[in-house]
């Protein structure tokens, strides 16, 4: 599952490079996943809503329903 996971987020990974940020794999455990953003999306406002709302709802979807993501 690690794989579908790295893979997936390398797909959402351009999405938040248009908008000046980038995300990092902290760790993988499981459905358990912490990311660091970083750029722009690093001091956001929105991050939480960027993780929670969007990666996690992505990955969710596609790869596994019970991931949670986190942020580092």
């Amino acid at each position: 599952m690690e794989e579908q996971i790295r893979a997936k987020l390398e797909e959402i990974r351009p999405m938040l490079q248009a908008d000046g940020g980038d995300l990092e794999v902290a760790t993988i455990e499981g459905t358990d996943v912490t990311l660091r953003l970083k750029g722009a999306c690093g001091g956001c406002p929105h991050a939480t809503m960027t993780i929670k709302q969007g990666i996690q709802r992505i990955l969710r979807e596609q790869v596994d329903e019970n991931i949670v993501v986190e942020q580092a």
